[in-house]
């Protein structure tokens, strides 16, 4: 059973441009950014709770992701988590749906994608604030805060669903948290062309 173990921390603007100056100072540079579209779907299982379904829209590529929280009250979550790559994500929205799942939350993110010693390190702007992640070991996490200077940041125990519930607007019984200029009628990201 893989096992995912990340910190999450909130940032501000200021913070943000520190973190990356470090980065950078380290010799390392960003992966391409990465524009998401996340569909988080309920019904049967997943409404008992700490419990995930998400279909993940990356720059033209698609993920199906089943994730699982392990019970902990500390900063660093574990959570069980599968993925897949999907060739075709609306004929596995239409798969979903006809099981009986329903969208309840779509949130859009921007992502830069980092390795720090071989540590995944990802920085995530939403349409309600900055991010940080951590992605490794319990150790490597606190090594990599210590690197990066970041011990001191506020830590996110809240998941991006949940806080896409807390700030994002209902429409049409889905909660939704998209980038102003991208959100189109139709639910999609359009891409913009020159």
């Amino acid at each position: 059973m893989p096992i995912e173990i990340e910190k999450k921390y909130r940032l501000n603007k200021k913070q943000r441009q520190v973190l990356e100056r470090r980065m950078r100072d380290l010799s390392l540079t960003p992966s391409e950014l990465e524009h998401e579209e996340n569909t988080i779907y309920r019904g049967g299982r997943l409404d008992l709770g700490g419990i995930a379904l998400r279909l993940r829209r990356v720059n033209g590529r698609a993920y199906l992701t089943f994730k699982r929280r392990l019970p902990s009250k500390s900063a660093i979550k574990h959570q069980e988590e599968h993925e897949v790559t999907i060739a075709d994500p609306d004929g596995m929205d239409w798969i979903l749906r006809s099981l009986g799942f329903q969208p309840a939350v779509v949130y859009e993110k921007r992502r830069a994608r980092w390795k720090v010693d071989g540590v995944k390190v990802v920085i995530d702007e939403l349409p309600f604030g900055l991010f940080m992640e951590i992605e490794a070991s319990v150790k490597e996490i606190k090594r990599t805060e210590k690197l990066l200077g970041a011990e001191s940041l506020p830590a996110v125990i809240e998941t991006y669903p949940t806080m896409t519930a807390k700030f994002g607007r209902e429409r049409k019984g889905v909660i939704e948290a998209r980038f102003a200029s991208e959100a189109r009628p139709s639910g999609r990201v359009r891409r913009k062309t020159r």
